[in-house]
């Protein structure tokens, strides 16, 4: 996973696009919280936010 991250870091900053970070950033939470909420009691409570 480490070894991803750098590969995605050092593409970002050879082809200056550091504003892609915060999209990739998000994206990833978004897809944490579906994972983590998928049989899980917190699931209603995420619901109500969307």
């Amino acid at each position: 996973m480490f070894e991803f991250l750098e590969d995605l870091w050092s593409f970002l900053r050879v082809r200056k696009k550091i504003w892609l970070l915060p999209i990739v950033v998000v994206l990833a939470l978004l897809g944490a919280i579906v994972v983590a909420t998928q049989q899980s009691a917190l699931a209603t409570f995420i619901y109500t936010l969307f």
